[in-house]
């Protein structure tokens, strides 16, 4: 008993001296962490990746609320071509933490004019352009009226690029490569519509149509490099052109809302007099895919795994994941992940897949 008393007195002095050694020495300690991460500031973390196409997970989350999930967003290196899927709400600040080359994105494709597929516009423009020094205006590839929505977004932030100008010099914030140039994408209607975007040697960026009605026209995406592929849903229910174009894809990234779930906050939200809030939670549930149906065309496609995103309603905490999912695994052979933010998915042109986490 005397040893054991002694080893505790020994145990907890020790703690003491740590715990003082911290105040004492906090700010050699801060400075030291500090200087060790900075190291990473302008460092190419992507140049480590091997040849092959890899997928950023910038923003999994919807129009709802979610401290975890950023708007909907997608960043895909094919080789050292950088692209971006939708850009919603603090998903560019997402995807810099990540170490995907901002400055690099050589296009934005919008899948819709929803809001929040592109408020997140105004963070990719200047971080490009600045962060980039880019001597052209960035492509922005979309559906009928993104000329609109680009112009609005150039109109808007055109006093704060001449503080940047005057400020940083033409070599950094080069007048030339301010703002984003609209690319319409025009596909004909009907079932089955798709187009090839892109088609450079190893590389093909694929649009098809989805319905997201009465949003019209809304576009999914399938990219292909060097015999891996990828498949971006955008918004839609479940689709035939989807479940075509996504023929044997390696991933499939595909948006679902599970209804059970949102008709409970509707039903509580009229329960409580917010007669508008409930409207708009039993108005999403006729146009967007349930888990279900997202695990529904991953197995009539083929897919090797899917990933769900824009993610409705929010989920806080991991365990309401075999609730939001309920039903999927019984349709769907392969695995299912729920996206998170900060997950970078990786398909080697030497075959396999791995699977990051930003801060591990």
């Amino acid at each position: 008993m005397r040893v054991v008393k002694w080893g505790l007195v020994l145990v907890a002095g020790v703690l003491l001296l740590l715990v003082a050694a911290r105040q004492l020495f906090a700010v050699q300690i801060g400075e030291a962490l500090f200087q060790r991460a900075v190291q990473s500031i302008g460092r190419d973390a992507s140049a480590e990746l091997p040849d092959g196409l890899h997928v950023y997970l910038c923003g999994t989350g919807s129009p709802l609320p979610d401290p975890s999930r950023a708007g909907p967003c997608i960043g895909v290196l094919a080789g050292d071509r950088a692209f971006l899927f939708d850009v919603g709400a603090g998903s560019v600040r997402r995807l810099t933490r990540m170490g995907f080359p901002t400055g690099r994105i050589e296009r934005l494709y919008l899948s819709h004019l929803h809001s929040d597929h592109f408020d997140g516009m105004g963070d990719l423009m200047i971080g490009t352009w600045v962060g980039g020094s880019r001597a052209t205006p960035l492509p922005v590839a979309g559906p009928p009226g993104v000329g609109e929505l680009t112009d609005g977004f150039n109109a808007a932030y055109r006093i704060d690029s001449t503080y940047r100008m005057a400020h940083h010099g033409p070599v950094v914030a080069n007048p030339a490569g301010y703002g984003l140039a609209p690319e319409v994408i025009d596909l004909p209607a009907g079932p089955g519509s798709r187009g090839v975007l892109l088609d450079e040697g190893d590389l093909q960026i694929t649009a098809f149509l989805v319905n997201h009605s009465p949003i019209e026209p809304a576009y999914g995406f399938r990219i292909d490099y060097k015999g891996r592929s990828a498949v971006i849903s955008g918004d839609t229910v479940y689709s035939d052109n989807l479940v075509s174009v996504s023929k044997d894809a390696d991933l499939l990234f595909h948006e679902a809302l599970n209804p059970e779930m949102v008709a409970a906050m509707s039903k509580a939200a009229g329960e409580a007099g917010a007669a508008s809030v409930s409207k708009v939670f039993s108005d999403i549930l006729n146009y967007h895919a349930s888990p279900v149906d997202a695990a529904r065309s991953a197995q009539e496609a083929g897919a090797g795994r899917l990933v769900i995103y824009h993610i409705v309603p929010p989920l806080p905490s991991r365990l309401l994941y075999p609730y939001f999912l309920k039903g999927a695994g019984e349709v769907y052979d392969g695995k299912i992940d729920v996206g998170e933010d900060g997950t970078l998915y990786s398909l080697p042109v030497s075959g396999g897949l791995k699977i990051s986490k930003e801060g591990r």
